[in-house]
Formats: structure tokens, C-alpha cells, sequence
């Protein structure tokens, strides 16, 4: 990989924000990452990253409605659904993601590989489908 390719992160935890980004700058990718939906659709603006991984559950523009604005504005950009869900576990948040966009989901907690793989899904396919048009 000559250019490294840029993920947004989105989640009002912070330790969750810092430990996603710690996994995914290890694995070789650069970091955007941001407290809520409103700041992560202006990072994604401004960055035009590769990948969107976002939290469901959060202040301001929680992560639903952010799901369906970057799908709305930003269609290419694979979104991959995080979510503890609460006290109610994250099963129905996550199903509710994916019918509204999202394009994977992995409940909290989960573990780095399988973060690094889902992010190499997306990310592999989208050169797949990029060099087949060269």
C-alpha cells in the first residue's frame, strides 16, 4: 500500500474512539475521528476518507441519522456500524443501521482482528472495483 488510506471515526466514547484508532493506525491506516455525527460529516467534507466506521448511539447527530446523511451525500463510502446498544444490547440498533445504509456492522465489544477485517473487506473492494475501470 504506497498511499495510506484514511478511516473516519465517529463515537462519543473516548476511550473507544482512541482504541479504534490506536488498532487502525497500527494496522497502517491514517485516522480522522470525531465526538458526533455533525463533526464527522464536516471531517468527512474536508477529508474524503475511504471508510466511515460510526457509533449508533450518541449526542447531537447520533448515528442513525448520520448513517443516512453520508449515504445520502457521500455514496461510495462504505459505513461500518458500531454499537453497544445500552441497556438494551446492540442487536436492534445495528439491524436498524444496516436497513438504513450502514453496509456492515460489529457489536461492542469485538475484537481488533475482527475491526481489521471488515475494514479490509471495504477497502479491497473498493480498489477491486476502482482498478476495474482503469
Amino acid at each position: 500500500m504506497n498511499e495510506r488510506t484514511l478511516i473516519c471515526v465517529i463515537d462519543d466514547d473516548d476511550l473507544m474512539r482512541q482504541t479504534i484508532g490506536r488498532i487502525l493506525r497500527e494496522a497502517g491506516y491514517d485516522v480522522i475521528d470525531t465526538k458526533d455525527g455533525d463533526a464527522g460529516i464536516t471531517a468527512i467534507e474536508r477529508a474524503s476518507p475511504k471508510l466511515l466506521i460510526t457509533d449508533i448511539i450518541m449526542p447531537n447527530r447520533e448515528g442513525i441519522e448520520t448513517i443516512r446523511e453520508v449515504k445520502r451525500r457521500f455514496p461510495a463510502i462504505p459505513i461500518v456500524a458500531i454499537s453497544g446498544g445500552g441497556r438494551l444490547g446492540p442487536d436492534g440498533f445495528l439491524e436498524l443501521a444496516l436497513k438504513l445504509g450502514a453496509d456492515d456492522c460489529l457489536a461492542k465489544p469485538f475484537r481488533p482482528a475482527d475491526l481489521l477485517d471488515k475494514v479490509a473487506f471495504f477497502l479491497n473492494a473498493q480498489n477491486r472495483t476502482q482498478t476495474a475501470f482503469v
